[in-house]
C-alpha cells in the first residue's frame, strides 16, 4: 500500500512544500517542512496532526520553501525533534545558515499564537486581538541543536533509516539520495519499500550550471539511459513549479545577459540590486560574478570592474561562505577539480586561482553595512536576501535605491502570487515588469522604467505586551508546557507547580528546574482532547481521565493502569529519555567550566568575586540555584548591562573618524578590502564587515507585533534574467519516456502549472509513457499503490530442497522457478477424521515445529507443497526456460570490446558494434533488441569456426550475463 497526501503547496499559491507518504504497515514519511514568507503557524496545523505517527523526515533543499519551518517545529511542536531526519550535508549546513538569517532578520519569522490557541476567558476577551502575540523564536544555539539532529547522507548511498520511537517497524525501508541540481546538495529521493519504488523529485534542474551539478537522472556513458534505480518506478512525484516559463535560452546566453546588464549599469555609475535567497541560489550568482570580475580585471572593461564592488548581504553570509569551503565535493566536477588543483599547487591566499576563493565578493551581515555601502557615490552590485523582499535585507536596499533612475533591480525568478490577500513587494515588482513597456538594452534583455510607480511595503514593529495581553500569553504558554509534559510523559511538572497557570513565578520556577530539558519541554501541542479544549479554563490540576497513563507517575497510590483498547503512548509506561546536548563535534562543552583562575576573576571587565550573584549579570554561577528574587533582579540589571557594553564600544571607536581608523587597520592587516585587491581608490576600503554594531539584546519578556503599510515611489529600472535553476517543460518531455513511471503525481505548483504539466505528460507517446496521472490539492489522499497483489505462503521442506537458485550478480537477489500445489495446513480435526493418514501426521508435526506465529494466533499461512507424481511431468513441460536479468548497455559495450570488437554509443540509447550490429533497449518493456543489417550477413568472414560473427557474438555476450531459470520442481 502506498498513499500520498500533499499537506502544503499542491495547486496552491504558497510555494511551500510538505508531503506525507504512507506505506504498508503504517510507515509514514514526511518529505520537506516548507514554509513561506508569511510565517503563518496555522499553515502547519495539517503537519502537526501527523507528528505523533511519523516514522522519518526527509529534506530536499535548503530553501525556505522546503526547510523553512524545521526549526519552528523542533521548538514548538511536541515530539517533532524525536523523529529521525535525513538530508545531505549541504542541506544541513546551508539550512542552518538560512534559519539564522530568517530569525535574525525579521521578528515575524517567530510566528504568532493562532487565534484558536487562546482559550476563551474574561481576560482574553479584554485583551483585544490576540493573534499578534509572538511566540519565542529559536535562539542560535537551539537552531544549531535542531540541525545537529539531522542524519547526513551522501549521494547514491542506500540507507535503511531508524524509525522514530512511536513508529511501527519500517519493514526494510531503504532511502537513497541523488543529485537534484537547483541547490547545493539538493536531493532526489528514491524510496524503496517492498514492491513500492517511489521517486520524489521536487524542484530539480537537469542541466549543469557554473557552480552546481545537474540532476542525476541519466547515467554517464550509457548513451542517455536513466539510472537503473530510477527506471520504471511505482510512482514519480514531480513538482510543477516554473514549467510555464516560455523563454528558453542557453546557459551561456543567460550568463551573458546578466553580466551585460550589470556592466551597463555600473558603467553609467548606477547600482544593481539582485534579490535572492541567502544560502542556495545566491551561491550560483556569487560564483558567476566573482569569476567575471576575476577574468575581466585586466580586460577591455577593466576600469568598469575595478570601480564596482560585489556585496553578499544576509545575516549569515560569512557562515555560508565558511561552510562552502568544506563542501568541495558537492560542487560541479569542473569547479572541484580546479579547486583541488589550486590547493595542490599551494597557491597563495588571494591569488584568485581557486574558484572557491571569493576574492571579489564581500560579505556583510548588518543593516548599517548595507546602508553605508549603498550610500557611497560608487557603483556596486548587491546580492541581498530575500527574493520576496518581505523579510530580508533586500527590502532595505530597495528603499535606498528607489529614487535614482541609474539604479537597476534584476529579478532572477518569477515571484509567487499573493497567498494571503496581499501582494508582496517581489510580486508587485514582477507585475510591474510584465505590464510596462520596455526597451531593449545592449545585452538584449528587457528593461522596464518604473516612472514613479508606487509599491506597498509591509513594515513590522515589535511592542511590549499590556498587562491583560501578558496574562493571556502566560496562560497560553503555561498550558502548552503542561500539555507538552503530559504528552511526553514528563515528571518535572506537577499539579502543585502549575496549579495557577497565570502565575509568572510558578512558570519561571518550573522552567529553571532543569536547564538541559528546555528544548524538550517547550512547544505548542498539535492536538488537544475535548477535555482540554473546553470553553472555561481549569485552574486546578488535571483529573485522572486527562492524565491518562501518566497517572502512574502523578497519581498517589496508583500502581496499575488499564491499557486494553488503548493506542499509542497510552499502552506504554510513561518515560522520556533525555538526550545530551551535542553538536557536530560531540558533547557540548561549557567554556566557563574550563576557565583559568585569572580568567575567572575578570570576565568582560567585571570582578566575578565581587559580584553578589556570582556572575557578571548578577545571576548565580553555573550549577547553582538562584535566590527567590534573582529573576526580578536580573531583569532590572539587563538594561545597565547593555549600556555598559555600548560604553565600551564607544571607547574602542575613538578617535572620531571611524573611516580613517578602519582604512588604516585594513591596510595594516592586508584584508580583502578594495584597496588591497586593487579595486577601488585609496581611502575607500571595503571593510564594512569590521564595523561594530551591537546586537539587540534578546528580550526574554513576551512581545507582540504590529504591521503598518508604507508606500514607496520607484524611479529605478527593472529587468529579469531567469536564474531560478528549475527544469523546463521540454526537459521532462524528453525524460518521462525514459523514466517510464507507472504513475505520476504532480504537486508543488499552482493550479495552472499543475494542469500544464499533467496535460503535457498525457500527450507524450499518446499517454503510453505514464500509466496514470494524479493532480491532488492540499489534503487529498492519493492511492498510488502498484497494481500487483502479493501473498505470503509457507514452503514445505520437500519443496525447499528441490529449488534451483540462480544468481543474478553481485548485490542482486537470487531467483528460482517454483511449480507447486497450494493447500492449507493440516489440522487436528482433519487428522481425527482420518487417523491412518501418516503423511498428515508427519506434516502436522513439522508444521508445529516450524510455526512462526504464536500459538494463540488465529492466523494460518497457506502451504505450497510439491506436485503429485502424476502431475509433475505435465507442469515441468509447461514451464519453459526464462532468461532473467537487467543488463546495461555499458556492460555490453565493455564485454564486446574485451573480445576485440569496436562498440560506440549513438543517439537515443543505441549501441553500434563493428558498424553492423545495433543494440538498443526498449523504453517501454526494458528488453534488449539486437538487430543486424541484411547486407552484413553476406560479408566475408561473417561465420567462421572461431568467430560466428558479430551478430552471434553480441547475442552470446547477452545470454552469458543473464540467468537462465528452468522450470520449477
Amino acid at each position: 500500500m502506498f498513499t500520498f497526501t500533499p499537506l502544503l503547496g499542491a495547486q496552491s499559491r504558497s510555494p511551500a512544500s510538505q508531503s506525507l507518504l504512507e506505506l504498508d504497515g503504517g510507515v509514514k514519511i514526511l518529505v520537506d517542512v516548507g514554509w513561506d514568507d508569511s510565517f503563518n503557524s496555522t499553515k502547519l496545523q495539517a503537519l502537526e496532526k501527523h507528528v505523533s505517527a511519523l516514522s522519518i523526515v526527509l529534506l530536499t533543499h535548503a530553501t525556505i520553501e522546503h526547510i523553512g519551518a524545521y526549526a519552528h517545529c523542533c521548538k514548538h511542536v511536541p515530539g517533532f525533534s524525536r523523529v529521525p531526519c535525513y538530508a545531505t550535508t549541504p542541506v544541513m549546513n546551508m539550512g542552518r545558515t538560512l534559519m539564522l538569517d530568517i530569525y535574525g532578520s525579521s521578528p515575524n519569522a517567530a510566528s504568532t499564537i493562532p487565534r484558536d490557541g487562546i482559550y476563551t476567558s474574561p481576560v482574553s476577551a479584554t485583551a483585544g486581538d490576540a493573534a499578534n502575540l509572538l511566540l519565542q523564536a529559536p535562539t542560535a544555539d537551539e537552531i544549531g541543536s535542531c540541525f545537529a539532529l539531522i542524519n547526513p547522507l551522501k549521494y547514491s548511498q542506500p540507507h535503511q533509516p531508524i524509525p522514530s520511537p512511536f513508529s511501527p517497524p519500517l519493514g526494510g525501508l531503504t532511502v537513497t539520495a541523488y543529485s537534484a541540481g537547483h541547490t547545493l546538495g539538493g536531493t532526489l529521493w528514491h524510496i524503496q519499500h517492498g514492491l513500492e519504488s517511489i521517486i520524489y523529485a521536487s524542484d530539480w534542474n537537469l542541466g549543469r550550471e557554473n557552480f552546481l551539478p545537474g540532476a542525476a537522472w541519466l547515467s554517464s556513458g550509457d548513451g542517455g539511459e536513466v539510472l537503473e534505480a530510477l527506471h520504471r518506478p511505482t510512482a514519480l512525484i514531480c513538482s510543477s513549479r516554473g514549467v510555464e516559463r516560455a523563454e528558453a535560452i542557453a546557459k551561456r546566453d543567460r550568463d551573458a545577459r546578466l553580466v551585460g546588464l550589470i556592466r551597463e549599469t555600473v558603467a553609467q555609475g548606477g547600482k544593481v540590486l539582485i534579490p535572492t535567497d541567502s544560502s542556495s541560489r545566491v551561491l550560483e550568482l556569487a560564483f558567476l560574478l566573482n569569476c567575471t570580475w576575476r577574468d575581466n580585471i585586466d580586460g577591455p572593461h577593466a576600469d568598469t570592474y575595478r570601480n564596482a564592488r560585489i556585496y553578499m548581504a544576509s545575516k549569515s553570509s560569512k557562515t555560508s561562505v565558511r561552510y562552502l569551503q568544506s563542501m568541495l565535493e558537492w560542487t560541479d566536477d569542473n569547479v572541484a577539480r580546479n579547486a583541488e588543483a589550486a590547493m595542490q599547487r599551494g597557491d597563495a591566499q588571494g591569488s584568485g586561482s581557486n574558484p572557491l576563493e571569493w576574492k571579489f565578493v564581500h560579505q556583510m551581515e548588518r543593516r548599517s553595512q548595507v546602508e553605508k555601502a549603498l550610500s557611497r557615490n560608487k557603483p556596486c552590485v548587491m546580492l541581498a536576501s530575500d527574493a520576496s523582499m518581505e523579510w530580508g535585507l533586500s527590502s532595505q536596499a530597495l528603499r535606498t535605491l528607489a529614487d535614482n533612475q541609474k539604479n537597476l533591480v534584476i529579478l532572477t525568478e518569477t515571484a509567487c502570487q499573493a497567498a494571503e490577500g496581499r501582494k508582496g513587494v517581489g510580486r508587485q515588482l514582477w507585475e510591474l515588469y510584465e505590464s510596462q513597456g520596455h526597451g531593449a538594452s545592449k545585452s538584449g534583455a528587457k528593461v522596464v522604467n518604473t516612472d514613479g510607480h508606487a509599491v506597498e511595503i509591509k513594515v513590522s514593529n515589535v511592542e511590549p505586551l499590556t498587562t491583560d495581553e501578558n496574562m493571556v500569553y502566560q496562560q497560553y504558554m503555561a498550558r502548552q508546557r503542561q500539555m507538552h509534559s503530559s504528552l511526553q510523559g514528563d515528571t518535572t511538572l506537577n499539579g502543585d507547580t502549575t496549579a495557577d497557570l497565570g502565575d509568572d513565578q510558578a512558570s519561571e520556577s518550573s522552567e529553571s528546574e532543569d536547564e538541559d530539558e528546555d528544548e524538550e519541554h517547550q512547544g505548542r501541542a498539535f492536538n488537544v482532547s475535548a477535555q482540554l479544549t473546553q470553553s472555561k479554563r481549569k485552574t486546578g490540576p488535571l483529573n485522572d481521565a486527562e492524565l491518562g497513563v501518566n497517572i502512574l507517575l502523578r497519581g498517589k497510590n496508583v500502581h496499575d493502569y488499564d491499557v486494553r483498547n488503548k493506542r499509542g503512548r497510552e499502552k506504554m509506561f510513561p518515560f522520556v529519555a533525555h538526550r545530551n546536548r551535542n553538536d557536530e563535534f560531540g558533547d557540548v562543552i561549557k567554556p566557563e567550566e574550563y576557565l583559568r583562575a585569572e580568567e575567572r576573576d575578570d570576565v568582560d571587565g567585571v570582578d566575578m568575586k565581587a559580584t553578589n550573584g556570582g556572575g557578571p549579570d548578577g545571576n548565580a554561577p553555573v550549577g547553582q540555584k538562584r535566590k527567590w528574587d534573582d529573576a526580578a533582579n536580573g531583569k532590572r540589571d539587563r538594561e545597565p548591562k547593555v549600556q555598559h557594553k555600548r560604553v565600551k564600544s564607544e571607547e574602542k571607536r575613538a578617535p572620531d573618524d571611524i573611516d580613517d581608523v578602519i582604512a588604516r587597520l585594513t591596510g595594516e592587516s592586508g584584508g580583502a578590502g578594495g584597496a588591497s585587491n586593487g579595486i577601488g581608490e585609496e581611502g575607500d576600503s571595503d571593510s564594512d564587515e569590521s564595523e561594530y554594531e551591537p546586537e539587540d539584546d534578546e528580550a526574554a519578556e513576551p512581545k507582540k507585533i504590529t504591521f503598518t503599510t508604507q508606500s514607496l515611489t520607484l524611479n529605478l529600472r527593472l529587468a529579469y534574467v531567469d536564474f531560478s535553476g528549475l527544469y523546463r517543460l521540454n526537459d521532462l518531455q524528453g525524460l518521462i519516456g525514459r523514466i517510464n513511471p507507472r504513475k505520476l503525481i504532480v504537486t508543488g505548483g499552482d493550479a495552472s502549472e499543475t494542469r500544464l504539466l499533467a496535460d503535457t505528460c498525457r500527450a507524450v507517446e499518446n499517454g503510453k509513457a505514464v500509466g496514470e496521472i494524479f493532480t491532488p490539492v492540499d489534503g487529498d489522499v492519493v492511492d498510488a499503490s502498484v497494481d500487483t497483489n502479493a501473498w505470503t505462503v509457507k514452503l514445505t521442506r520437500q519443496l525447499v530442497r528441490r529449488l534451483n537458485w540462480k544468481d543474478l550478480g553481485t548485490d542482486k537477489p537470487s531467483i528460482a522457478a517454483i511449480s507447486g500445489i497450494l493447500g492449507s495446513e493440516p489440522t487436528e480435526d482433519a487428522l481425527k477424521s482420518d487417523p491412518d493418514d501418516e503423511a498428515a501426521k508427519k506434516k502436522l508435526k513439522l508444521t508445529k515445529v516450524d510455526q512462526p506465529l504464536p500459538a494463540t494466533s488465529t492466523l494460518s499461512l497457506p502451504i505450497l507443497d510439491i506436485l503429485a507424481t502424476h502431475s509433475t511431468t505435465h507442469h515441468q513441460r509447461a514451464a519453459q526456460p526464462v532468461h532473467v536479468g537487467d543488463l546495461r548497455l555499458a556492460e555490453i559495450r565493455a564485454a564486446v570490446q574485451a573480445q576485440g570488437h569496436t562498440a560506440e554509443f549513438r543517439g537515443g540509447g543505441t549501441l553500434l558494434v563493428d558498424g553492423t550490429v545495433i543494440v538498443r533497449k526498449s523504453p517501454t518493456s526494458g528488453s534488449l533488441e539486437v538487430e543486424a543489417a541484411n547486407a552484413a550477413l553476406s560479408m566475408p568472414g561473417w561465420r567462421t569456426k572461431t568467430n560466428e560473427g558479430t551478430f552471434y557474438a553480441v547475442k552470446r555476450v547477452i545470454y552469458e550475463r543473464l540467468a537462465v531459470v528452468v522450470g520449477g520442481v
